[in-house]
C-alpha cells in the first residue's frame, strides 16, 4: 500500500516543476481567450472611434462625389487621390488593428505569465508519430476541444437568432424613416451584435480556460517521492553552495593572514578591528587594504603583526571606517586619505628600522609568489 501511494502523482506540483513545464511551453492555454481580447478590443475602439470614423469617411465621399465631373482622371492624379483614400482608410482601421493587437499579446501574456518560453518553438519529433497522432485526435483532450467548438457555434447561432429577432422589430421595417436614421440603426445593431457575442464567447473563454487549466495541474501533478527526491536535490544544492561560500571565505582569510607580514601599518580599534595597509611609492596609487577583520580575526592580524614587527596603530573612527567600507585587494576610499596619509607618516618617521627590512621582505614574498605560479 504504501508502494502505491507513493507511486501515484497526488501531490501538487513544485515551484521548480511549474518553471521547468512553462521553460517547455506548458502551461494552460485557450485560443477563444485571445479570440474574446480581440473582439472586446475591437469593440471598444469601433463604438468609441465610429462618429469620428464615420464623419471623415462622409467628408470624403462628400468631395469625391461632389466633383466627380469635374474630376480629371490623369497619370498624375491618380496616385494623389489614392493616397487620400489610402490614408483615410488607415486613420480608420489603424486604431482597430493597434487595439486588436495589443490584446493578443496581453492575452497570451495572461496564460504564459509574461514569459518566453524558447524550448516550446523547436521541433518536436513525437509529434511526428503516427500511432500517438491517432491518439490525440480521439483522446480525451480532443473531444473536449470539440464540445467547446460546438458551443461556440451554437452560441454564435443564439446570438445572430436573438439579434435578428430585436433587429427586425426596429421601427424602420415596418414605417418610412430619415436617411440619417440608417446609419444610427446599423451602429446600433453592428455594437448590439458584437457585444452580445462578446458575452457568449466569453463564458465558452472561461470554461474553456478553466478546463486547461484544470488539466494541466493534474499533468504536472507529482508523486510524494518526486517531491521527496526535488527537496533532497535543492537542499544538496544549498549545502554545496554553503560549503563553498565557507570555503571561499577560509582561502580568503588565509592570504589575508599571509599578507600581514608585508603590510606597512596595522590601524585597531583597539580590540574590534584590525585593518593592515600597504603603501609602495611608484607602485601603488593610493593606500590599499591587505587584511581586515573582527573581533577573533582581528586579533589574529594583530598578532600577527606583532609577530612581525608590523607597526600597530590604535585609531578607532578610523579603523572601524576602513573595516566598513574598505574592500581588501583595493585602493581606500577617497575620504580616507588624509586620515591615513598621517597614519603612515607618523609609523614612517617612528618605524624606520622596519621599512628599511620591508623592501627586503616584499622582494622575497613576490619571489615565493612567482615560484608558486610557475
Amino acid at each position: 500500500m504504501a508502494d502505491q501511494d507513493d507511486d501515484s502523482k497526488t501531490e501538487l506540483p513544485t515551484d521548480k516543476k511549474k518553471s521547468e513545464a512553462m521553460d517547455r511551453g506548458q502551461f494552460a492555454k485557450s485560443a477563444e481567450l485571445q479570440v474574446v481580447a480581440m473582439l472586446a478590443a475591437a469593440l471598444g475602439v469601433f463604438s468609441m472611434a465610429l462618429s469620428a470614423a464615420a464623419r471623415d469617411v462622409a467628408a470624403l465621399a462628400t468631395l469625391i462625389w461632389r466633383d466627380l465631373g469635374a474630376t480629371q482622371i490623369e497619370m498624375g492624379t491618380v496616385p494623389q487621390q489614392l493616397g487620400e483614400v489610402g490614408l483615410l482608410m488607415a486613420r480608420v482601421l489603424m486604431p482597430v488593428v493597434l487595439a486588436t493587437a495589443a490584446a493578443t499579446l496581453i492575452a497570451g501574456g495572461f496564460q504564459t505569465g509574461f514569459r518566453i518560453s524558447p524550448k516550446a518553438l523547436g521541433v518536436k519529433l513525437e509529434r511526428l508519430d503516427i500511432v500517438q497522432g491517432f491518439e490525440r485526435v480521439f483522446s480525451k483532450t480532443a473531444a473536449v476541444h470539440g464540445v467547446v467548438d460546438f458551443l461556440k457555434m451554437l452560441g454564435i447561432g443564439i446570438v445572430l437568432w436573438v439579434s435578428a429577432k430585436n433587429l427586425l422589430s426596429d421601427p424602420m421595417f415596418s414605417a418610412p424613416v430619415e436617411t440619417a436614421y440608417l446609419g444610427d440603426f446599423l451602429r446600433r445593431a453592428t455594437v448590439e451584435f458584437f457585444g452580445k457575442l462578446l458575452v457568449a464567447l466569453g463564458v465558452i473563454a472561461a470554461l474553456s480556460y478553466a478546463y486547461e487549466h484544470f488539466k494541466n495541474q493534474n499533468e504536472m501533478k507529482m508523486t510524494r517521492q518526486e517531491v521527496k527526491d526535488e527537496h533532497k536535490s535543492s537542499e544538496g544544492d544549498a549545502l554545496t553552495k554553503s560549503a563553498m561560500r565557507r570555503m571561499g571565505r577560509r582561502l580568503l582569510q588565509k592570504q589575508m593572514l599571509a599578507a600581514v607580514a608585508t603590510a606597512d601599518v596595522v590601524v585597531t580599534n583597539p580590540t574590534h578591528y584590525a585593518v593592515a595597509l600597504k603603501y609602495e611609492r611608484g607602485k601603488d596609487s593610493a593606500p590599499v587594504v591587505l587584511a581586515k577583520g573582527e573581533n577573533r580575526f582581528a586579533m589574529r592580524i594583530k598578532a600577527l603583526a606583532a609577530e612581525h614587527g608590523v607597526p600597530i596603530v590604535e585609531n578607532k573612527p578610523v579603523a572601524r571606517m576602513l573595516y566598513g567600507v574598505g574592500t581588501v585587494g583595493e585602493s581606500i576610499p577617497d575620504q580616507l586619505y588624509q586620515a591615513v596619509a598621517g597614519i603612515l607618516a607618523f609609523v614612517y618617521r617612528t618605524h624606520r628600522l622596519y621599512f628599511h627590512e620591508l623592501k627586503m621582505r616584499r622582494a622575497v614574498a613576490e619571489g615565493a609568489a612567482l615560484r608558486r605560479v610557475a
